[in-house]
Parts: C-alpha cells; sequence; structure tokens
C-alpha cells in the first residue's frame, strides 16, 4: 500500500509517464475521447490544457464528433397545466438521453443549432446562445426591443465553415405606417445579421419584399455556411421558389424549383411546403392537406433535394404513401433513416422501402413518447457535442446579463417544482419502507428462530423454517438518486417506475404478512398441542401412582393433589 508521503511522487511518475508520449500521440487518443471526458481532463495538468483548449483541436475534435439527433419542445400548456421547454438527445445506436438539458430553460425557444451551439430565443430581451456540452453560454442582446409580432421562428443560426464566424439572422417584418401588415400578407424587406464578438446587429436589405409567412411555416435551413428558405413566386410551377443567404459573402440568390409541378389529387386541398435538411442536401417535402382541416395532409408526400445548384437541377427522391401529418425539421433524416411523430404523441425511426422513388415507411423502430407534448410543435436537429468555447465572446458590446427572474424562478413554475419535490420524497418514503421492512424480516426470523428449539415436532420446526425464509421480501435493488433533473420522456418513466414500486412494495408487504401470520398461527399450535401433551401425562402419572386412571380426568381437567 502507498503511503501518504508517496502518494504525490507516483502522481508525478504516472503524469511524467503518460506525458512522455509523443504530442501528436495524446493528441490522436484525445480525439477519440468524448466531452465529457476531456472536460474532466483539462485540469491534470498543464500540457492536457493546452491541448484541449487549442483551437485547431477543438476543430478537429469536432469533425471527427458522432452526429446524433436533438429532439426540442417548446413550453406549451396542455389542459390548463404549464409543462416546460425540454430537449431529448437521440445517439447514433438511437437510444435516447435520459436527463434534461440545463442550458435550455423552461421557457426557452430553440430557433437553431451548429456545432454544438445552441441558437435560443428567450421571452425577455435577450438571445441566448449555448454550448450543451460544456454549459458556456451567453445573453445577447435581440436587435428590436419590444418588437410587436417577433417570433422565435424568425431567427435563425448557422456557420461558414471556411471563416469560422457563427451568426444570428433575423427576418425583420416590414412596417406599413408604423404598423405591421395584416398577418396574411406579411412580408420583410430587411434581415438583421449578428456576428459573434461584433458590436452590434446590422441591417441588410433584401432584393425584394419577400414572404415572412413562408419562412414561419416551412422553415429555414443552413447547409454549408448558407441559409435557405423559401418564397412565394406564384408565377412558378409550384409557386415557391428558394432564396439563399450567403453566410461569409453576405449575398442573397435565389433558386428556382423544378419545371416538373407535383401531381395533386383531386380529392386533396391547398398543398403545404417544407425546406428540410436531408443527408447534407436541401430538400423540399410537399402534400396536400384535406380542405375542411387544412393541418391534415391527404395522399403521398413529395420529397426533392437539389442535385446541381449551379444548373438548379432538381429530383424527386422519396414518394412516401401514408405520411404523418406534421414534417418534423428543419433535419429530416438522421443515417439511412428519417424520423417522424405518430398521431399517438410517438417518435419513430423509419427505413423507406421501395422501388425508385416510390416508397412507403417500412422497418418501423419506437423511438420514445413524448406525450402531453404535441407533434405540430416538435424540431429536430442533426446535433454534435463539441467543445466550441463562448468566453472569448463575452466582451463583445450586446452581451447582457439578465435582470429579470427567469427559468425555473420564475413563479409559474413554482407548482411543478413543487411536484418533482414531491416525487423525489415519495421516492424516499419507498426506499426507507424497503430498508425497514428488510429489516423487520431480520428481526422476525431471529425471534422465530430463538423459539423453533422449543418445538418437538420435527415435521412442524422443519416445515416452519421453510417459511422463515419466504419472510424476506424480494425488493429490487436501490439506486442512489440523481440531483440532476430529468427530461420530459425520463420523467414519465420515473413516475411509472414510482408507481409500480409502490405497488410492489404494497403487495410484497401483504403477502409478508400473510406468511408471518401462518408461521405464528403453526406454532401457537405446536406450543398447544406440547402443552396440553404435557398436562395429559402429568395427569396419567399421578392417577397410575394411586391405584389406578380415573376416566373423569380424561378430558384434561385440573385435578388437585
Amino acid at each position: 500500500m502507498v503511503s501518504e508521503e508517496n502518494q504525490p511522487k507516483k502522481q508525478r511518475n504516472e503524469e511524467c509517464f503518460i506525458n512522455c508520449l509523443p504530442g501528436d500521440l495524446i493528441e490522436q487518443i484525445f480525439l477519440r475521447l468524448h466531452v465529457s471526458t476531456l472536460l474532466r481532463c483539462i485540469d491534470v495538468c498543464k500540457q492536457w490544457h493546452k491541448i484541449i483548449r487549442d483551437p485547431q483541436f477543438v476543430a478537429s475534435h469536432l469533425q471527427h464528433a458522432p452526429h446524433c439527433v436533438l429532439v426540442f419542445f417548446p413550453q406549451e400548456s396542455v389542459s390548463g397545466e404549464p409543462y416546460p421547454a425540454d430537449a431529448i438527445v437521440i445517439d447514433g445506436a438511437w437510444s435516447h438521453s435520459k436527463y434534461a438539458v440545463p442550458v435550455i430553460g423552461p421557457d426557452d425557444f430553440l430557433c437553431g443549432s451548429c456545432n454544438g451551439l445552441l441558437c435560443l430565443y428567450t421571452k425577455t430581451s435577450t438571445i441566448k446562445i449555448a454550448n450543451l456540452a460544456t454549459g458556456e453560454h451567453l445573453h445577447l442582446e435581440k436587435p428590436v426591443k419590444n418588437s410587436r409580432g417577433d417570433h422565435f421562428l424568425f431567427y435563425s443560426f448557422g456557420c461558414h465553415p471556411s471563416t469560422k464566424e457563427y451568426k444570428i439572422i433575423h427576418f425583420l417584418a416590414d412596417h406599413v405606417e408604423g404598423r405591421y401588415r395584416p398577418h396574411d400578407d406579411n412580408k420583410f424587406s430587411v434581415i438583421q445579421v449578428y456576428t459573434l464578438g461584433d458590436e452590434k446587429w446590422r441591417d441588410i436589405r433584401t432584393p425584394e419584399a419577400l414572404s415572412l409567412n413562408c419562412v414561419k411555416n416551412s422553415g429555414a435551413i443552413n447547409v454549408d455556411g448558407i441559409m435557405y428558405w423559401l418564397t412565394e413566386d406564384m408565377v412558378a410551377s409550384w409557386q415557391h421558389a428558394v432564396m439563399t443567404f450567403d453566410l461569409n459573402e453576405e449575398s442573397f440568390a435565389r433558386i428556382e424549383l423544378s419545371a416538373v409541378a407535383p401531381e395533386d389529387c383531386a380529392s386533396g386541398g391547398p398543398r403545404r411546403y417544407w425546406i428540410r435538411e436531408i443527408d447534407g442536401k436541401i430538400s423540399i417535402a410537399t402534400a396536400q392537406t384535406y380542405p375542411s382541416q387544412p393541418r391534415r395532409l391527404v395522399g403521398d408526400l413529395q420529397i426533392w433535394t437539389l442535385d446541381n445548384k449551379a444548373e438548379q437541377r432538381w429530383s424527386q427522391k422519396y414518394n412516401i404513401q401514408y405520411p404523418p401529418d406534421y414534417i418534423p425539421g428543419p433535419n429530416l433524416g438522421h443515417g439511412d433513416k428519417i424520423i417522424l411523430p405518430s398521431f399517438g404523441c410517438s417518435l419513430y425511426s423509419y427505413e423507406l422501402l421501395g422501388e425508385n422513388f416510390r416508397t412507403k415507411l417500412g422497418k418501423m423502430a419506437k423511438l420514445l413518447d413524448f406525450s402531453p407534448h404535441k407533434p405540430g410543435n416538435m424540431k429536430s436537429y442533426i446535433f454534435v457535442k463539441s467543445l466550441v468555447r463562448l468566453d472569448v465572446y463575452k466582451n463583445a458590446g450586446i452581451v447582457r446579463r439578465p435582470k429579470q427572474r427567469q427559468g425555473w424562478e420564475l413563479k409559474k413554475w413554482e407548482t411543478w417544482e413543487q411536484e418533482l419535490s414531491k416525487n423525489e420524497k415519495s421516492w424516499s418514503v419507498v426506499h426507507k419502507n424497503e430498508h425497514d421492512g428488510n429489516a423487520s424480516a431480520r428481526r422476525n426470523s431471529i425471534a422465530i428462530n430463538g423459539l423453533l428449539p422449543h418445538i418437538v415436532d420435527d415435521e412442524v420446526r422443519k416445515e416452519i423454517g421453510i417459511k422463515i425464509n419466504q419472510i424476506f421480501p424480494n425488493f429490487p435493488d436501490q439506486q442512489p438518486r440523481s440531483l440532476r433533473r430529468l427530461n420530459c420522456v425520463a420523467q414519465r418513466q420515473d413516475m411509472e417506475s414510482l408507481l409500480a414500486r409502490m405497488k410492489n412494495w404494497n403487495s410484497i408487504t401483504k403477502a409478508t404478512r400473510q406468511v408471518m401470520d401462518t408461521i405464528i398461527s403453526m406454532m401457537r399450535s405446536a406450543l398447544e398441542d406440547q402443552v396440553g401433551a404435557s398436562s395429559s401425562n402429568a395427569g396419567i402419572s399421578q392417577n397410575h401412582g394411586e391405584g389406578g386412571i380415573s376416566q373423569d380426568h380424561g378430558k384434561g381437567d385440573d385435578t388437585k393433589t
């Protein structure tokens, strides 16, 4: 055993041994470690700190990081009860995370994700940029204060791969005589751009007034440093076109959609359009709606991809039969599967089966149940955990410290927090009851074993000995409770486990009580028989000594000597 005096020396020798490896080899090892492990390695020694914090290493690690899916649900009210915003991470093995994302507040709205950074719209006067893996975050002043009609869907976030600059885009609605246009005619002629680290937002005019409703209803995506969104074009066969904004050159361009118009069915109503990213490609999803229910889809879902941007050439990739009513985004696919919600508030992954582009959803696998959240509000992103730092931007002019109470501090979430606290107390009570049940079983076992030698009937003593083993309750192992907040999926599973555990405890306690009653009854009968037999033997001996057996004493009555 190493003494305390020698321990520091041993640690220094081990550190020296590892650091004797070539720096390139250490870096290659670190590139294969998860972000959470690297964050623990930062403070081991100066050399490791220098390697992990080096911008080139951060960029290399980002390229090697495995992709996963980030599913986001905004804060919403269900049956009058508020449910907080939440996010679930689904890894490459299609397993979902258990714990909530601390950097996402209960009232935040996710409006962009890039290189492990999240862009979150808050209900206060700030936009929040946060690193999910490291927990770093910045609050940035919004471009327009108290802007009536502002919406989280009017913001987007991305990074250009050549400049490594992160930019937030805000689609600013036009004003008409100091007021916004009517809802059905929303336009924007300016986008506001903020580059992380700059002192202020900048206004950039669009080539023409563009449809804000298209941005809100169809979405916006960021692929290779270029923003894409749909706008109206009533002359085109699709009545839509794609607008682009290059984050490096900060210039606009227009991409026409296919000249081949989607085929409509006679029973269908107006057609809906979404812009999505699938396997790094710009894709357009479109389907008809029911005439009387504009949110429900009818017929096939067509997905077209941009094959050649310079030639503006599109091809139909999928024609999916029986699609759900909501198409999540901005990322629709992950690997060789697409992710779609069902009518029952469950999320599924699907392999697309079929020949050519005519396909149907096949090889369905359920990923999670997200009730009571609504599928129409769900967003999905391809996501990586990264070491990208935000402290280098903290001195920018528009960085703000929130002055108001926010997040879980707000009064609206007091009841929610009280319910979580009540659940933890219930778990504590269940664990205590199980502990007390085991302790009680041990005490009863000791007491019964102490009485067994007084029972002379071997068969009864053996039968009671067998039943003693049945009074020990078979409770599940008690796992320590984490202090971290669970996400909505794990929280519901935890509640189901709690109710099942309470029911199990009641059942086991009832069964144990019945066994104890049986043992006590058997021991009482055995001891009474022994006492009765002893009294009878004593009477026979006394009468025999007097010269005969009294028939009157044969009933076991008391005798006087």
